[in-house]
């Protein structure tokens, strides 16, 4: 190996090598990103960045080029076909970059990370989530190939690759990929590559006055390398199987997103059912919000409840599955898609209307970046909120998949699903009886559905209990629902009908919840808008299937049904009661506002904990972006400060002095003071100290030549104060040559990698003459 070549294997087939191994270490954290991301769409802009990376690497090594022009050509690189790996849909054709192609990927270097971890996983490509894997390959892969093919020892290289294997855990998910395969083909990797390197070094740096049984046993030595190493993988792949075998199975790790996304508890906000009364009491003619691309016979929903308390009908805990809105939401949802445009009125609230399966929520107009942060979405129970709440003048996109309509014919042979529901609690004693009763001739599962549906709404009577109507009180609680069942006429709404059908459902084991809602009138169509009331409130019941999903069923009389009279009366004959305990009384429960409060609620409202977090974390990004942009420096200094420590405290005196000169002389390759390249390569240190006394203009370096020359060859070994006092005059002379240098001389001097280029003339002539000076002092 000349040379020139620095650390390398030396020829294409030692880069070949060199890369390789580098792009198989980089190649297990990206394998690892697939849990983070819906689908392999990442790995074009991972893959790319791989090999743009090692490109730049081996076209820096090849072309020798300093930290400052790989540095650069990454940045290019990243900027002219970053649009293209990463936002392909910002680029003209999706390929040339636009203004807000390179304003994005600028804006990605900061912003990525907190869009990454503040995203639910699986992370939707098209939201910009493919900068982070370009910039981390890209990145890495330059940094990791340059040090493989340009310092010596390689195992420098393992830092980087191991650095990204940390970060790809620490911005992953909870649940690995595969943590064994990953770690093991990591070790294997890194310890075959190290031990092909250390195995074929002799082999290439062998001088030409080797002696053939030196080759002979160079070449057993080789052997023995080999099978060592396949010993030492053989034991890593063994312990590493046994570890898997007595691992917990359930066990996870700890990474940065579910420390940055705080749960979102949906007990902070009221059940909107009990609006109900609300709607149809005050905004009965007011235009809540009006919506355009409805299609014909669907439906708004505006929550979704499938827990009962006794006082209220709400959303369970165990459902409440609410994360950050994405792109990707409801995924493999059957159905007709739909955009639906919502332009909010007089409505107030946190519960969004939408309907179907949501896959994507974009919000407009001037608070749109503040309602997109805040907003959550229930892919269980297609239900979505924002923290902020909605107000008038709000717009909102949604791109959603209405579910089909399934007729009572393709239902006959269908069962119901088993979903896990909470179990309802303080239900009234008749809603068993009265639901066993109604089902009592219904054979199949639709069946009873619809049996349950004709016992409510052609046996009871509607009424909202508004002026001018029969009597008919609000609520849902358990003393409400016993009344309504329990009179001779039974008198409510769909609030009071979807309560006592959804429970009637439980008690019989049927999979049921509740959904308040808006229905368009018969007129309503997706070509024209549909202005939205508080009259078209509604409440229906859904019902799990297996093959059809939940399927909507109305148990509420028509609202022309009314009873015969103004009041209700006990039943004729009614049935013996056992006297039962009076319900707990209903605490009043402050109903969402509809309308501005003018109450000065938020004069004293504390700031929301999620703000200190919003700020260590874009703190953190900030701090990472900067340590990764320094991590050359980092290392590359590393690597010199490593080599000056071990020169300085090798264990001969003799080895200490020559490890001083050597580190003036790679000093001075490193101000440009001493050619890398030239006739004084492989030269005495009298030769090498007529070059550097030519370009330093110091006389001091012939008498440090010479003062070497009698510490390494003299007899006996230098003492050592002999040896602190010549370390000193390498030390002021180095100095010297900072003194003399401008600022960005010296900033290319610290960066510089040409003194870690190995020269293999002069290290091995000195050996050679190291070892006849040995001989000389023994006999």
């Amino acid at each position: 190996m000349s040379a020139r070549d620095g650390g390398r294997l030396g020829g294409w087939r030692g880069d070949a090598i060199d890369l390789g191994a580098v792009a198989l270490l980089l190649l297990v954290p990206v394998i690892g990103f697939a849990p983070t991301f819906d689908g392999p769409q990442y790995l074009i802009p991972a893959l790319a960045g791989l090999v743009l990376g090692l490109g730049i690497a081996w076209t820096g090594a090849t072309r020798r080029w300093s930290v400052l022009l790989l540095a650069a050509a990454a940045v290019g690189v990243y900027f002219v076909l970053g649009g293209a790996l990463a936002l392909p849909h910002t680029a003209i054709g999706g390929v040339i970059p636009t203004i807000d192609t390179l304003r994005q990927l600028a804006a990605g270097v900061v912003t990525s990370w907190k869009s990454l971890l503040t995203s639910i996983a699986p992370v939707a490509a098209a939201d910009g989530h493919l900068i982070v894997p370009l910039l981390l390959s890209l990145a890495f892969a330059t940094l990791a190939g340059s040090l493989a093919l340009r310092v010596v020892p390689a195992a420098w290289t393992l830092v980087p690759a191991a650095a990204l294997l940390v970060l790809q855990i620490a911005l992953g998910t909870a649940q690995p990929a595969a943590p064994f395969v990953q770690a093991a083909v990591f070790a294997v990797v890194a310890v075959a590559w190290l031990a092909l390197r250390t195995a074929l070094a002799p082999q290439r740096s062998a001088v030409a006055t080797a002696e053939s049984a030196q080759a002979d046993g160079g070449r057993s030595s080789v052997v023995r390398r080999v099978v060592s190493g396949a010993v030492v993988l053989a034991i890593a792949a063994g312990a590493g199987a046994v570890s898997l075998a007595l691992a917990p199975a359930n066990e996870t790790r700890y990474v940065l997103r579910e420390v940055i996304i705080p749960p979102f508890d949906i007990r902070e906000y009221p059940s909107p059912l009990q609006s109900f009364r609300l709607y149809v009491r005050d905004f009965d003619e007011d235009a809540l919000f009006t919506v355009r691309g409805l299609p014909s016979g669907a439906r708004l929903r505006l929550a979704t409840m499938d827990a009962y308390s006794g006082v209220v009908y709400d959303v369970a805990d165990s459902s409440s599955d609410f994360t950050p809105i994405r792109s990707n939401m409801a995924q493999g949802a059957p159905g007709e898609a739909a955009r639906l445009t919502v332009e909010v009125g007089g409505y107030e609230g946190v519960w969004v209307p939408a309907a179907g399966a949501v896959r994507s929520l974009a919000f407009d107009g001037d608070r749109g970046e503040s309602l997109r942060r805040s907003a959550y979405y229930n892919a269980d129970t297609g239900t979505a909120v924002v923290r902020d709440g909605l107000r008038e003048g709000d717009r909102y996109t949604a791109d959603v998949v209405i579910p089909p309509t399934s007729a009572d014919e393709a239902l006959a042979d269908d069962d119901f699903a088993d979903v896990d529901l909470p179990r309802p609690v303080d239900v009234p004693g008749d809603v068993a009886e009265l639901a066993a009763d109604a089902v009592a001739e219904a054979r199949t599962p639709i069946e009873k559905a619809r049996a349950l549906t004709s016992f409510l709404s052609e046996g009871g009577f509607f009424s909202h209990g508004l002026e001018g109507e029969v009597p008919s009180r609000a609520g849902h609680g358990s003393q409400r629902i016993a009344s309504l069942l329990g009179a001779e006429q039974m008198v409510g709404d769909d609030e009071q009908y979807a309560v006592a059908m959804a429970l009637m459902a439980r008690e019989l084991g049927i999979p049921a919840r509740v959904v308040l809602g808006f229905h368009p009138g018969e007129d309503e169509t997706a070509e024209n808008p549909y202005v939205v009331t508080g009259d078209d409130v509604h409440a229906w019941v859904e019902i799990a299937f297996e093959d059809a999903g939940w399927v909507a069923f109305d148990p509420t009389p028509p609202e022309d049904q009314q009873p015969n009279d103004q009041t209700t009366r006990p039943k004729s004959a009614p049935k013996p009661q056992v006297l039962q305990p009076p319900p707990p009384p209903q605490e009043p429960v402050e109903l969402p506002p509809l309308v501005p409060d003018d109450r000065k609620a938020d004069e004293d409202a504390e700031p929301e904990d999620g703000a200190l977090g919003l700020i260590l974390l874009v703190g953190g990004a900030g701090v990472s972006v900067l340590l990764l942009l320094l991590a050359p420096f980092v290392v590359i200094g590393a690597v010199k400060a490593a080599r000056r420590r071990r020169r300085r405290a090798a264990e001969r005196a003799a080895d200490r002095i020559s490890g001083g000169w050597d580190e003036l002389r790679d000093r001075a390759v490193d101000y440009r003071a001493y050619p890398l390249d030239g006739a004084s390569a492989g030269g005495t240190r009298s030769e090498e100290a007529a070059v550097l006394v030519a370009t330093l203009e110091d006389a001091r370096v012939t008498d440090l030549a010479a003062r070497a020359d009698a510490g390494v060859f003299g007899p006996g070994e230098p003492d050592p104060e002999f040896v602190a006092a010549f370390w000193s005059e390498v030390d002021a002379l180095v100095d010297g040559m900072g003194e003399k240098a401008t600022f960005w001389s010296r900033l290319r001097a610290r960066l510089s990698l040409r003194s870690l280029r190995r020269r293999t003339g002069s290290s091995w002539i000195r050996r050679l003459r190291a070892a006849a000076a040995d001989r000389r002092k023994d006999g």
